[in-house]
């Protein structure tokens, strides 16, 4: 099936030939649907939520145990913002010659705000030091001169750039990038006993220069305004993570020059950047879900008291792993703290089980990642929803998304559209065992729940394969509890527009 070049173009990416076989088998046989037995929700347990007392409690708490605790934000921050501007991308197409249609949808809103977004004056001054005046522009409704200069590369060059590097939101002293709001954010709740702040990006590799960039011009000013010492890291998706490409025949899919397609293996592949970080607690958080400063008090108070609920979770989790290792362990006591605490299921030959047996499988229960997951309550958001998943005759808490459910089945499909909320991507993760030592996180990813989607290239329709997503299969095996968050800390920007909302206005 493979020649010599294919064998070694694929061990240049470090992909072993039994991996892409397992990959092509995948194609050939599809992944399975998930088995979702009810929604995840308030009434059900399987959605905590937090009183006044409860977020009070768990914030100080985690303002005190933070203090011996090494943080890291991890802000997944890879790709182009091509798909914010589609629209936009779409409009200019349509002009011929300097004449422009008329403005409608997504253009028109554009167009009559531009004034209310933070790059406005970016690129006035982009098309002043080529003679243009902006204002001008927009009364002799030369829509195409305006939009050359912001998408493309004679101007701000917007539709090429990362989301991180845009211009989210307007200040009295300069506008703040969606990056800049994530070192202010990091400074409110990822702030450590030193005063230092650690933040990851995960990054494209053709980006990362404007990355390093844009951080050593802002910086400084960041570390003076809030009093921290910001350590930035990056990392960019590892190319052992693509995944082969077929045809709609799951044949090998080649390119113009008869080399091997491989395709990003999607957010899924982060799970490698996460397992090379090793800090004690770990938020994570879309690069374009931030809010101006003045508006982000929710989302500093529910952060801390998430992590405050995972760090007292954990440290009764340890205890009972200490106590399981001494033989001194009330397995009965154990097991009702995973059913109640934990949302743990058990199968029902476990209470035949001698004593060493059952404090075996409640050790493995126990000695697992950690995630607390936000929802917010659904109002139409495309995504992941919250639900019970049964699996091998046990029932766990899982993210799923539309594609991995059986909507053909009316049981299943009637399941999914009753979800009361959404994932928002809103982690906080704990990624060390009771001993100290860092759990490998490729040992509890499912590899049954990656994705298989149609794509094209020249022309030519192809199967692309993700892998198990990152708040999906890749964390599948976790310890995971699900706690509601307020709908106002959800405020991503997907589209150009979604700036214009009022929670992006300052």
């Amino acid at each position: 099936m493979f020649t010599p070049n294919d064998v070694s173009q694929i061990e240049k990416k470090g992909i072993t030939l039994p991996e892409i076989e397992a990959q092509i088998a995948n194609f050939k046989s599809g992944f399975p649907f998930m088995e979702l037995a009810a929604p995840a929700t308030l009434n059900n347990k399987g959605i905590l939520q937090l009183t006044s007392e409860q977020l009070d409690f768990f914030t100080t708490f985690f303002e005190k145990e933070s203090e011996q605790k090494d943080i890291l934000k991890f802000v997944p921050a890879s790709g182009a913002a091509t798909r914010m501007f589609k629209s936009l991308f779409e409009y200019l197409s349509t002009c011929k010659n300097g004449v422009c249609p008329e403005l409608s949808g997504e253009s028109s809103k554009f167009f009559s705000s531009l004034n209310k977004f933070a790059f406005y004056n970016l690129l006035g001054k982009a098309l002043q030091e080529d003679g243009f005046s902006l204002e001008e522009c927009l009364q002799a409704k030369q829509y195409d001169i305006i939009l050359e200069y912001f998408l493309n590369e004679k101007g701000l060059n917007y539709g090429k750039l990362p989301k991180a590097l845009l211009e989210f939101h307007s200040y009295e002293s300069s506008p703040r990038t969606s990056l800049e709001e994530h070192l202010s954010e990091g400074a409110h709740y990822a702030q450590k006993a030193n005063n230092e702040v650690n933040i990851h990006f995960t990054v494209s590799d053709e980006h990362k220069v404007l990355f390093q960039n844009k951080i050593d011009a802002v910086k400084d000013t960041y570390e003076k305004l809030f009093g921290i010492k910001l350590k930035i890291s990056f990392s960019v998706q590892k190319p052992k993570t693509d995944t082969i490409a077929v045809d709609l025949n799951n044949e090998i899919f080649r390119d113009l020059d008869g080399s091997l397609v491989f395709r990003p293996g999607g957010h899924g592949a982060l799970i490698e950047n996460l397992n090379d970080c090793t800090a004690d607690v770990i938020f994570i958080k879309n690069i374009d879900n931030v809010v101006p400063e003045c508006k982000s008090e929710l989302t500093y108070t529910y952060k801390k008291a998430c992590a405050g609920l995972l760090l007292e979770l954990q440290s009764k989790i340890f205890r009972y792993l200490q106590a399981l290792d001494n033989s001194t362990a009330n397995l009965d006591e154990i097991q009702q703290f995973c059913i109640e605490k934990l949302n743990l299921s058990f199968e029902e030959k476990f209470r035949t089980l001698s004593a060493k047996e059952k404090a075996e499988v409640l050790k493995d229960k126990l000695n697992r990642p950690i995630r607390i997951c936000g929802m917010v309550k659904n109002e139409g958001e495309p995504g992941g929803g919250p639900y019970w998943v049964k699996d091998n005759n046990e029932l766990s808490l899982q993210i799923v998304e539309s594609a991995q459910v059986d909507l053909k089945n009316p049981l299943q499909d009637s399941i999914f559209k009753s979800s009361t909320h959404f994932n928002p991507v809103d982690l906080i993760c704990a990624t060390k065992n009771y001993k100290g030592e860092k759990f490998d996180l490729k040992r509890f990813v499912n590899p049954r729940t990656g994705f298989i989607a149609e794509k094209s290239k020249d022309g030519k329709a192809l199967k692309a394969q993700e892998l198990p997503g990152l708040w999906n299969g890749a964390m599948y095996e976790w310890i995971t509890l699900f706690v509601e968050v307020p709908l106002a800390t959800f405020n991503p920007v997907k589209t150009v527009i979604d700036l214009l909302r009022p929670e992006h206005q300052e």
